[in-house]
Protein backbone atom coordinates (compact mmCIF):
# COMPACT_ATOMS: atom_id res chain seq x y z
CA UNK A 1 0.00 0.00 0.00
CA UNK A 2 1.47 3.71 -0.84
CA UNK A 3 1.45 5.75 1.88
CA UNK A 4 3.42 8.93 2.43
CA UNK A 5 3.67 10.52 6.48
CA UNK A 6 4.18 14.36 7.19
CA UNK A 7 3.59 15.93 3.90
CA UNK A 8 4.20 19.37 3.27
CA UNK A 9 0.83 20.43 3.96
CA UNK A 10 -0.77 22.23 6.84
CA UNK A 11 -1.70 20.39 10.44
CA UNK A 12 -5.41 20.72 9.88
CA UNK A 13 -4.74 17.69 7.58
CA UNK A 14 -3.89 13.89 8.44
CA UNK A 15 -0.19 13.09 8.99
CA UNK A 16 -0.53 10.00 6.59
CA UNK A 17 -1.73 9.80 3.18
CA UNK A 18 -2.71 7.24 1.03
CA UNK A 19 -0.91 7.90 -2.63
CA UNK A 20 -3.84 7.32 -5.23
CA UNK A 21 -2.35 7.53 -8.96
CA UNK A 22 -4.95 6.84 -11.07
CA UNK A 23 -8.96 5.28 -11.68
CA UNK A 24 -11.27 4.13 -13.74
CA UNK A 25 -15.03 3.42 -13.16
CA UNK A 26 -15.69 2.87 -9.15
CA UNK A 27 -12.05 1.70 -8.50
CA UNK A 28 -8.74 3.86 -7.63
CA UNK A 29 -5.20 2.30 -8.09
CA UNK A 30 -2.55 3.46 -5.76
CA UNK A 31 1.14 4.34 -6.91
CA UNK A 32 2.42 0.94 -6.37
CA UNK A 33 -0.80 -0.48 -8.25
CA UNK A 34 -3.00 -1.85 -5.58
CA UNK A 35 -6.81 -1.82 -6.19
CA UNK A 36 -9.11 -0.65 -3.95
CA UNK A 37 -13.44 -0.07 -4.80
CA UNK A 38 -14.28 3.28 -3.96
CA UNK A 39 -17.13 3.42 -2.09
CA UNK A 40 -16.73 7.04 -1.02
CA UNK A 41 -16.81 8.86 -4.60
CA UNK A 42 -14.15 11.30 -3.44
CA UNK A 43 -16.87 12.54 -0.82
CA UNK A 44 -19.95 12.52 -3.30
CA UNK A 45 -18.08 14.06 -6.18
CA UNK A 46 -17.49 11.23 -8.78
CA UNK A 47 -20.88 10.12 -9.01
CA UNK A 48 -20.14 8.85 -12.73
CA UNK A 49 -17.00 7.20 -11.86
CA UNK A 50 -13.70 8.04 -12.56
CA UNK A 51 -11.95 8.43 -15.93
CA UNK A 52 -15.58 9.21 -17.58
CA UNK A 53 -15.58 9.11 -21.14
CA UNK A 54 -18.00 12.03 -21.78
CA UNK A 55 -16.97 13.96 -19.15
CA UNK A 56 -13.66 13.42 -20.06
CA UNK A 57 -14.08 14.64 -23.37
CA UNK A 58 -16.16 17.58 -23.08
CA UNK A 59 -13.62 18.85 -20.85
CA UNK A 60 -10.24 18.30 -22.88
CA UNK A 61 -12.00 19.36 -25.98
CA UNK A 62 -12.85 23.01 -24.28
CA UNK A 63 -9.32 23.14 -23.13
CA UNK A 64 -7.58 23.28 -26.52
CA UNK A 65 -10.05 26.17 -26.83
CA UNK A 66 -10.24 28.58 -24.52
CA UNK A 67 -9.96 27.72 -20.39
CA UNK A 68 -10.54 30.79 -18.75
CA UNK A 69 -11.51 34.28 -19.47
CA UNK A 70 -13.22 35.46 -15.90
CA UNK A 71 -16.72 36.94 -15.12
CA UNK A 72 -16.38 40.07 -17.32
CA UNK A 73 -16.92 38.00 -20.22
CA UNK A 74 -18.35 34.63 -20.67
CA UNK A 75 -18.58 31.36 -22.84
CA UNK A 76 -20.44 29.27 -25.10
CA UNK A 77 -20.64 26.20 -22.20
CA UNK A 78 -21.08 28.83 -19.45
CA UNK A 79 -24.11 30.06 -21.44
CA UNK A 80 -25.31 26.34 -22.67
CA UNK A 81 -25.28 24.76 -18.77
CA UNK A 82 -26.83 28.05 -17.21
CA UNK A 83 -29.84 27.42 -19.54
CA UNK A 84 -30.11 23.94 -18.39
CA UNK A 85 -29.52 24.68 -15.05
CA UNK A 86 -32.29 27.22 -15.55
CA UNK A 87 -35.31 26.88 -17.77
CA UNK A 88 -34.85 23.98 -19.39
CA UNK A 89 -36.89 20.82 -18.67
CA UNK A 90 -34.57 19.45 -15.18
CA UNK A 91 -35.96 16.21 -15.22
CA UNK A 92 -36.97 13.55 -18.20
CA UNK A 93 -40.78 12.89 -18.30
CA UNK A 94 -40.67 10.34 -16.09
CA UNK A 95 -39.60 12.29 -13.39
CA UNK A 96 -41.93 15.07 -13.44
CA UNK A 97 -41.06 18.20 -11.01
CA UNK A 98 -43.08 19.08 -8.37
CA UNK A 99 -46.26 20.67 -9.42
CA UNK A 100 -45.89 23.27 -6.79
CA UNK A 101 -42.30 24.28 -8.59
CA UNK A 102 -43.19 25.47 -12.31
CA UNK A 103 -39.95 23.73 -14.26
CA UNK A 104 -39.18 27.04 -15.07
CA UNK A 105 -39.02 28.23 -11.43
CA UNK A 106 -35.42 29.56 -11.20
CA UNK A 107 -34.45 32.21 -14.17
CA UNK A 108 -30.45 32.63 -12.57
CA UNK A 109 -27.89 30.48 -11.65
CA UNK A 110 -24.47 32.06 -9.92
CA UNK A 111 -21.91 29.85 -10.84
CA UNK A 112 -19.27 29.07 -7.84
CA UNK A 113 -16.03 26.77 -7.60
CA UNK A 114 -17.30 24.65 -4.48
CA UNK A 115 -19.94 24.12 -2.20
CA UNK A 116 -19.26 26.71 0.49
CA UNK A 117 -19.05 28.87 -2.28
CA UNK A 118 -22.71 28.28 -2.89
CA UNK A 119 -23.83 28.57 0.41
CA UNK A 120 -22.10 31.43 1.10
CA UNK A 121 -23.65 33.21 -1.87
CA UNK A 122 -27.20 31.89 -0.88
CA UNK A 123 -26.46 33.76 1.95
CA UNK A 124 -25.75 36.94 0.70
CA UNK A 125 -28.65 36.45 -1.78
CA UNK A 126 -31.18 36.24 0.83
CA UNK A 127 -29.86 39.17 2.63
CA UNK A 128 -30.50 41.24 -0.78
CA UNK A 129 -33.40 40.03 -0.88
CA UNK A 130 -34.49 40.57 3.03
CA UNK A 131 -33.72 44.65 2.07
CA UNK A 132 -34.83 45.68 -0.58
CA UNK A 133 -38.17 44.11 -0.98
CA UNK A 134 -40.97 46.16 -0.28
CA UNK A 135 -41.62 44.83 3.10
CA UNK A 136 -38.50 44.30 4.30
CA UNK A 137 -36.90 41.00 6.68
CA UNK A 138 -34.70 41.32 9.49
CA UNK A 139 -31.16 40.03 8.81
CA UNK A 140 -31.56 36.71 10.38
CA UNK A 141 -30.49 33.11 9.51
CA UNK A 142 -31.96 30.16 10.88
CA UNK A 143 -29.59 27.24 11.05
CA UNK A 144 -29.84 23.47 12.42
CA UNK A 145 -27.71 21.45 15.05
CA UNK A 146 -25.22 18.81 13.28
CA UNK A 147 -25.79 20.69 10.04
CA UNK A 148 -22.54 21.46 7.89
CA UNK A 149 -22.74 23.79 5.34
CA UNK A 150 -18.85 24.69 4.68
CA UNK A 151 -15.38 25.88 6.05
CA UNK A 152 -15.78 29.88 4.88
CA UNK A 153 -16.34 32.63 7.86
CA UNK A 154 -20.28 33.00 5.90
CA UNK A 155 -20.91 29.05 5.38
CA UNK A 156 -19.29 28.38 9.19
CA UNK A 157 -21.25 30.58 10.59
CA UNK A 158 -24.45 28.56 9.81
CA UNK A 159 -22.47 24.93 10.49
CA UNK A 160 -23.50 23.99 14.12
CA UNK A 161 -20.60 21.62 15.14
CA UNK A 162 -18.40 23.56 17.84
CA UNK A 163 -14.81 22.21 16.70
CA UNK A 164 -15.26 23.58 13.31
CA UNK A 165 -16.54 26.83 14.78
CA UNK A 166 -14.69 27.64 17.95
CA UNK A 167 -10.95 28.45 16.77
CA UNK A 168 -12.68 31.33 14.01
CA UNK A 169 -15.40 32.91 16.79
CA UNK A 170 -16.62 35.19 16.36
CA UNK A 171 -18.32 34.67 13.25
CA UNK A 172 -20.56 36.71 11.21
CA UNK A 173 -23.49 37.15 13.85
CA UNK A 174 -27.40 37.07 13.19
CA UNK A 175 -27.39 32.94 13.22
CA UNK A 176 -29.71 30.81 15.75
CA UNK A 177 -29.66 26.74 15.84
CA UNK A 178 -32.72 24.82 16.35
CA UNK A 179 -32.41 20.84 16.41
CA UNK A 180 -32.78 19.33 13.00
CA UNK A 181 -36.84 18.03 12.44
CA UNK A 182 -37.58 20.53 15.25
CA UNK A 183 -41.21 21.30 13.72
CA UNK A 184 -42.79 22.79 16.64
CA UNK A 185 -39.17 24.54 17.68
CA UNK A 186 -39.57 25.79 13.68
CA UNK A 187 -43.33 27.35 13.99
CA UNK A 188 -42.30 29.09 17.35
CA UNK A 189 -39.02 30.66 16.41
CA UNK A 190 -39.17 31.73 12.77
CA UNK A 191 -40.46 35.14 12.56
CA UNK A 192 -39.62 38.25 9.71
CA UNK A 193 -36.48 38.98 12.00
CA UNK A 194 -35.13 36.20 10.00
CA UNK A 195 -34.02 36.54 6.13
CA UNK A 196 -33.42 32.86 5.54
CA UNK A 197 -33.32 29.35 6.66
CA UNK A 198 -30.97 26.77 5.29
CA UNK A 199 -31.15 23.00 5.41
CA UNK A 200 -29.81 20.09 4.35
CA UNK A 201 -32.26 17.29 2.76
CA UNK A 202 -30.63 14.70 4.26
CA UNK A 203 -27.74 16.05 6.67
CA UNK A 204 -24.00 14.49 4.96
CA UNK A 205 -21.47 15.35 7.83
CA UNK A 206 -24.35 15.02 10.47
CA UNK A 207 -25.19 11.15 10.63
CA UNK A 208 -27.09 11.04 7.57
CA UNK A 209 -30.52 11.70 8.99
CA UNK A 210 -33.66 13.02 6.37
CA UNK A 211 -35.78 15.75 7.04
CA UNK A 212 -39.22 14.12 8.30
CA UNK A 213 -42.28 15.10 6.40
CA UNK A 214 -43.48 16.97 9.52
CA UNK A 215 -40.41 19.37 9.48
CA UNK A 216 -40.77 19.73 5.85
CA UNK A 217 -44.34 20.79 5.99
CA UNK A 218 -43.76 23.52 9.18
CA UNK A 219 -40.78 25.38 7.70
CA UNK A 220 -42.82 25.84 4.38
CA UNK A 221 -45.68 26.84 5.84
CA UNK A 222 -44.06 28.79 8.67
CA UNK A 223 -41.87 30.50 5.75
CA UNK A 224 -44.52 31.40 3.91
CA UNK A 225 -46.41 32.91 6.58
CA UNK A 226 -43.12 35.31 6.94
CA UNK A 227 -42.07 35.24 3.69
CA UNK A 228 -38.52 34.08 4.87
CA UNK A 229 -36.17 31.92 2.12
CA UNK A 230 -35.85 28.73 2.21
CA UNK A 231 -32.30 27.57 1.05
CA UNK A 232 -31.97 23.88 0.33
CA UNK A 233 -27.85 22.78 0.86
CA UNK A 234 -27.84 19.77 -2.01
CA UNK A 235 -24.32 20.27 -2.38
CA UNK A 236 -23.96 16.70 -1.20
CA UNK A 237 -27.53 15.32 -1.69
CA UNK A 238 -28.37 17.17 -5.36
CA UNK A 239 -27.70 15.80 -8.93
CA UNK A 240 -28.88 12.42 -8.75
CA UNK A 241 -28.01 11.20 -5.19
CA UNK A 242 -30.97 10.07 -4.21
CA UNK A 243 -32.62 8.70 -7.44
CA UNK A 244 -34.09 12.69 -8.03
CA UNK A 245 -32.35 15.37 -9.78
CA UNK A 246 -32.58 17.46 -6.38
CA UNK A 247 -33.10 16.04 -3.56
CA UNK A 248 -35.81 18.24 -2.30
CA UNK A 249 -37.93 16.67 -4.69
CA UNK A 250 -37.59 13.21 -2.74
CA UNK A 251 -38.37 14.94 0.18
CA UNK A 252 -41.31 17.12 -0.89
CA UNK A 253 -40.00 20.59 -0.31
CA UNK A 254 -40.10 23.27 -2.43
CA UNK A 255 -37.05 25.78 -1.94
CA UNK A 256 -36.75 29.84 -2.64
CA UNK A 257 -32.61 29.00 -3.63
CA UNK A 258 -30.80 25.48 -4.22
CA UNK A 259 -27.32 25.24 -4.13
CA UNK A 260 -25.22 22.53 -5.76
CA UNK A 261 -21.60 21.22 -6.23
CA UNK A 262 -19.76 18.23 -5.72
CA UNK A 263 -20.45 16.25 -8.89
CA UNK A 264 -21.75 19.22 -11.27
CA UNK A 265 -18.43 19.23 -12.99
CA UNK A 266 -17.71 15.15 -12.50
CA UNK A 267 -14.68 15.71 -10.15
CA UNK A 268 -14.05 19.42 -11.47
CA UNK A 269 -14.56 22.49 -9.29
CA UNK A 270 -17.65 24.03 -9.77
CA UNK A 271 -21.11 24.99 -7.63
CA UNK A 272 -24.17 26.68 -8.58
CA UNK A 273 -26.52 28.69 -6.52
CA UNK A 274 -29.99 28.75 -8.58
CA UNK A 275 -32.11 31.49 -7.97
CA UNK A 276 -35.87 32.32 -8.47
CA UNK A 277 -36.94 35.78 -10.41
CA UNK A 278 -38.00 37.26 -7.44
CA UNK A 279 -34.83 37.04 -5.82
CA UNK A 280 -32.89 37.71 -9.07
CA UNK A 281 -34.90 41.33 -9.62
CA UNK A 282 -33.49 42.79 -6.37
CA UNK A 283 -29.52 41.69 -7.72
CA UNK A 284 -28.00 45.16 -8.70
CA UNK A 285 -25.02 45.12 -10.99
CA UNK A 286 -21.32 44.54 -8.63
CA UNK A 287 -23.16 42.82 -5.82
CA UNK A 288 -21.55 39.51 -5.90
CA UNK A 289 -18.94 37.99 -8.47
CA UNK A 290 -16.05 35.12 -8.43
CA UNK A 291 -13.22 35.24 -11.04
CA UNK A 292 -12.77 31.34 -11.69
CA UNK A 293 -16.75 30.07 -10.98
CA UNK A 294 -18.10 28.90 -14.52
CA UNK A 295 -14.77 28.90 -16.35
CA UNK A 296 -15.79 27.48 -19.86
CA UNK A 297 -13.91 24.24 -19.01
CA UNK A 298 -16.09 22.92 -15.48
CA UNK A 299 -19.09 24.36 -17.39
CA UNK A 300 -18.38 22.13 -20.67
CA UNK A 301 -17.64 19.04 -17.99
CA UNK A 302 -21.44 20.58 -16.62
CA UNK A 303 -23.02 20.13 -19.66
CA UNK A 304 -21.59 16.07 -20.32
CA UNK A 305 -23.05 15.43 -16.14
CA UNK A 306 -26.52 17.21 -16.93
CA UNK A 307 -27.07 15.13 -20.36
CA UNK A 308 -25.95 11.75 -18.41
CA UNK A 309 -28.43 12.69 -15.70
CA UNK A 310 -30.99 13.97 -17.79
CA UNK A 311 -30.84 10.66 -20.35
CA UNK A 312 -34.23 8.54 -20.30
CA UNK A 313 -34.34 6.10 -17.83
CA UNK A 314 -30.96 7.11 -15.90
CA UNK A 315 -32.64 8.12 -12.54
CA UNK A 316 -34.88 5.37 -12.80
CA UNK A 317 -31.80 3.09 -12.88
CA UNK A 318 -30.28 4.90 -9.32
CA UNK A 319 -33.13 4.69 -7.72
CA UNK A 320 -33.83 0.83 -8.57
CA UNK A 321 -30.10 0.28 -7.56
CA UNK A 322 -30.75 2.49 -4.32
CA UNK A 323 -33.26 -0.13 -3.23
CA UNK A 324 -30.46 -2.99 -3.53
CA UNK A 325 -28.15 -1.06 -1.61
CA UNK A 326 -30.52 -0.28 1.10
CA UNK A 327 -31.65 -3.87 1.27
CA UNK A 328 -28.12 -5.23 1.26
CA UNK A 329 -27.14 -2.86 3.92
CA UNK A 330 -30.26 -4.05 6.23
CA UNK A 331 -28.97 -7.50 5.73
CA UNK A 332 -25.51 -6.29 6.86
CA UNK A 333 -27.13 -4.68 9.75
CA UNK A 334 -29.22 -7.82 10.90
CA UNK A 335 -26.82 -10.37 10.89
CA UNK A 336 -24.00 -7.68 13.09
CA UNK A 337 -24.47 -7.14 16.24
CA UNK A 338 -21.71 -3.75 16.34
CA UNK A 339 -24.42 -2.23 13.91
CA UNK A 340 -27.87 -0.55 14.72
CA UNK A 341 -29.28 0.73 11.69
CA UNK A 342 -29.02 2.01 8.07
CA UNK A 343 -29.26 5.36 7.55
CA UNK A 344 -29.80 8.50 4.31
CA UNK A 345 -31.69 8.16 1.04
CA UNK A 346 -30.72 6.96 -1.97
CA UNK A 347 -26.72 6.42 -3.22
CA UNK A 348 -26.46 8.04 0.11
CA UNK A 349 -26.08 5.50 2.86
CA UNK A 350 -24.37 4.23 5.80
CA UNK A 351 -24.59 2.42 8.67
CA UNK A 352 -25.03 3.91 12.32
CA UNK A 353 -22.43 1.77 15.09
CA UNK A 354 -23.28 1.08 18.22
CA UNK A 355 -19.90 1.89 19.22
CA UNK A 356 -18.46 4.84 17.08
CA UNK A 357 -14.86 5.18 18.40
CA UNK A 358 -14.51 1.86 16.59
CA UNK A 359 -14.56 3.78 13.46
CA UNK A 360 -11.17 5.28 12.72
CA UNK A 361 -9.71 1.87 13.07
CA UNK A 362 -12.70 0.37 11.25
CA UNK A 363 -11.92 2.45 8.22
CA UNK A 364 -8.18 1.60 8.02
CA UNK A 365 -8.90 -1.93 8.27
CA UNK A 366 -11.06 -1.54 4.89
CA UNK A 367 -8.46 0.86 3.22
CA UNK A 368 -6.00 -2.31 3.84
CA UNK A 369 -8.35 -4.96 2.63
CA UNK A 370 -8.63 -2.43 -0.96
CA UNK A 371 -12.43 -0.56 0.27
CA UNK A 372 -12.54 3.05 1.11
CA UNK A 373 -15.13 4.45 2.95
CA UNK A 374 -16.71 7.47 4.92
CA UNK A 375 -17.19 8.75 8.24
CA UNK A 376 -20.64 11.08 9.54
CA UNK A 377 -21.19 12.29 12.24
CA UNK A 378 -19.70 10.23 15.42
CA UNK A 379 -21.04 6.67 14.99
CA UNK A 380 -21.71 6.62 11.67
CA UNK A 381 -20.00 4.64 8.62
CA UNK A 382 -20.78 6.91 5.38
CA UNK A 383 -20.85 5.56 1.76
CA UNK A 384 -21.80 7.60 -1.57
CA UNK A 385 -20.71 5.45 -4.43
CA UNK A 386 -20.98 6.56 -8.15
CA UNK A 387 -24.24 6.24 -9.13
CA UNK A 388 -23.23 4.14 -12.17
CA UNK A 389 -21.35 1.48 -9.99
CA UNK A 390 -22.34 -1.99 -10.40
CA UNK A 391 -24.61 -3.67 -8.26
CA UNK A 392 -21.49 -6.80 -8.22
CA UNK A 393 -19.31 -3.88 -6.84
CA UNK A 394 -21.89 -3.21 -4.13
CA UNK A 395 -22.08 -7.01 -3.07
CA UNK A 396 -18.53 -6.75 -3.13
CA UNK A 397 -17.99 -3.64 -0.56
CA UNK A 398 -20.62 -4.56 1.47
CA UNK A 399 -18.87 -8.30 1.79
CA UNK A 400 -15.49 -6.69 2.87
CA UNK A 401 -16.93 -4.53 5.13
CA UNK A 402 -19.14 -7.43 6.60
CA UNK A 403 -15.76 -9.50 6.91
CA UNK A 404 -14.15 -6.82 8.33
CA UNK A 405 -17.36 -6.30 10.76
CA UNK A 406 -16.64 -9.99 11.80
CA UNK A 407 -12.99 -9.27 13.64
CA UNK A 408 -14.48 -6.73 15.91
Amino acid sequence: MSMITNPPFPNNYSKEFLVLDHGKGSYVYDTEGKRYLDLGGGIAVTSFGHGNEAILKAAVKQMKRLVHVSNLYTTQPTLDLAQRLTTASPLPEDQPWSPKMPRSYFSAVHFGNSGTEANEAALKYARVYAQRKTKSNGPKILAFKNGFHGRTLGALAVTYTPKYREPYEPLMGGVEFLDFNDAAGVRKSLSRDFCAVIVEPVQGEGGLTPMSSDFVRALEETCKKHDVLIIADEVQTGLGRLGTLFASQMIGLTPDIITLAKPLAGGLPLSATLLPEKINSLVHTGDHGTTFGGGPVTTSAGIAVWDILNKPGFLTKVQKKAITFKVALEDLVENSPHLVSVKGLGMLRGVEMKEGERIPALLQRAREEGLLLLRSGTNVLRMAPALTIKKEELYDGIRILRRILEEL
